[in-house]
């Protein structure tokens, strides 16, 4: 597999150029040359294969032999993703498939896992200095974290902004220290990520420091998110189920991509659904055809998907040849604000007995949306995250409702959080990446 900048088709990359730079020095985004292509009678016996024979299958169409030999591949798969990917059965038309059982109760331990493990592998064979600087609206930062604590010659910088994430995420991100840097930015997400952006624009302090960064901008973040989309339609097959819709909660739109390439590679699902809050860049786009990103993200109670000007935009664009019509004949798209998320969170819990963190109950409110003008499908919405993450936004809707806990967030909670506050400073920024990396 060979990989290109999606502004420049010329220069050829491997994956492990695309995965240690992470951002084209043009500018770009890193897509594959071509999207592979697998068959019909795949999908067919799809049922008979197990998880990791299916994570193996696809990431082998990603990952060249000459960077990761297939039983390397294999180690790596099986230290990365084996976390529990259940899919809830909620009624006839709607399941919810749980991404959230992993190290930091998010949906980007896989992928965070998944880069952590191949970049660690590579490491072993240079043995040569990586920094790594991502911005965060919540569960990435956290998900890298994990990931890369303690991992030899990575020094991890993750800029967040200040107040707009839960208290429970902050001690995600900012709770481990050693080679792990948090990051604390006087702004928004999209503040962050500007000066991710200019770090790598920087040349000369990318080479440097041997930059990369980990967020949904590295495609190798992509491909994990590509193999549960398998799952999960493998999963609904064996409940009877063939004309199936995932539903994504989208912020970064990095999910919702994996989804795309996934549908591409032959995945024959019926639809896939961006669900985003009250930023409505996309469904607006998909509305007028006018694609006109904010210049400020709004702060609501599903923080990780307060984006503005989503990266991975560019991503989709690429795929479709910026084609509207196409991308709307395979998405559809929805804005639900607070109020509907909120009293989505309580009214299901008292129906199902179920209770969605805010992102997740932005996809069930999407699934309410959607299943109005359709029918014979099988919906599964995407759980992006564990509902304790977000227990002060639960907590205010109802006293009554009980959030469980599970092994990892207990670790959490006695962390103490150890950051810096900057202003959105670029220059000050990259002097503290210099001083310690």
């Amino acid at each position: 597999m060979k990989y290109i900048s999606t502004r420049n088709n010329k220069v050829l990359y491997n994956f492990e150029e695309i995965m240690r730079q992470g951002i084209p020095d043009d500018g770009g985004l890193f897509v594959p040359l071509d999207i592979p292509k697998l068959s019909k009678e795949y999908f067919d016996q799809i049922q008979s294969k197990k998880f990791d024979e299916i994570a193996f299958d696809v990431s082998r169409l990603y990952i060249g032999q000459e960077v990761i030999e297939d039983e390397e591949l294999k180690k790596i798969i099986d230290n990365s993703l084996n976390i529990d990917l259940p899919l809830k059965v909620i009624d006839t038309d709607l399941g919810i498939f749980e991404l959230f059982h992993g190290p930091t109760s998010a949906f980007k331990d896989f992928g965070a896992q998944f880069m952590a493990q191949c970049l660690g592998y590579l490491q072993t064979k240079h043995n040569k200095k990586v920094t790594i600087v991502t911005a965060t609206s919540g569960d990435t930062g956290a998900a890298v974290a994990s990931a890369f604590h303690g991992v030899k010659n990575i020094e991890v910088f993750i800029l967040y902004p200040k107040d707009r994430v839960s208290k429970f995420q902050e001690k995600q991100i900012a709770g481990l220290g050693d080679n792990i840097h948090a990051l604390e930015i006087e702004g928004t997400f999209d503040d962050c990520q500007n000066i991710v952006k200019k770090c790598f624009a920087d040349k000369k302090f990318k080479t440097d420091f041997n930059l990369t960064s980990s967020n949904s901008v590295n495609f190798s973040r992509l491909i994990p998110q590509i193999i549960y989309y398998f799952e999960a339609y493998k999963q609904a097959l064996y409940l009877g189920q063939n004309k199936i819709t995932i539903i994504v909660p989208s912020g970064n739109f990095g999910n919702l991509t994996g989804g795309i390439y996934a549908y591409k590679m032959g995945l024959p699902l019926k639809k896939l659904v961006a669900a985003t809050n009250e930023n409505d860049v996309f469904p607006n786009y998909l509305e007028n055809g006018i694609y006109s990103p904010a210049q400020v993200s709004k702060k609501t109670i599903s923080n990780a998907m307060d984006v503005a000007n989503p990266s991975n935009m560019e991503r989709i664009f690429y795929i479709y040849r910026s084609t509207w019509n196409n991308i709307a004949k395979d998405i559809n798209s929805y804005s639900i604000d607070d109020h509907n998320t909120k009293l989505c969170i309580e009214n299901f819990y008292k129906k199902h007995n179920y209770l969605p963190d805010p992102h997740t109950a932005v996809g069930i409110t999407s699934y309410y949306l959607e299943n109005m003008h359709h029918s014979k499908t099988f919906y599964i919405v995407f759980a992006t995250a564990h509902p304790y993450k977000f227990q002060d936004v639960i907590y205010k809707i109802s006293k009554d409702i009980v959030i469980p806990t599970n092994k990892y967030i207990n670790e959490f909670e006695n962390v103490t959080i150890k950051k810096t506050t900057f202003k959105p400073d670029l220059e000050k920024i990259k002097t503290l990446i210099r001083e310690i990396a």
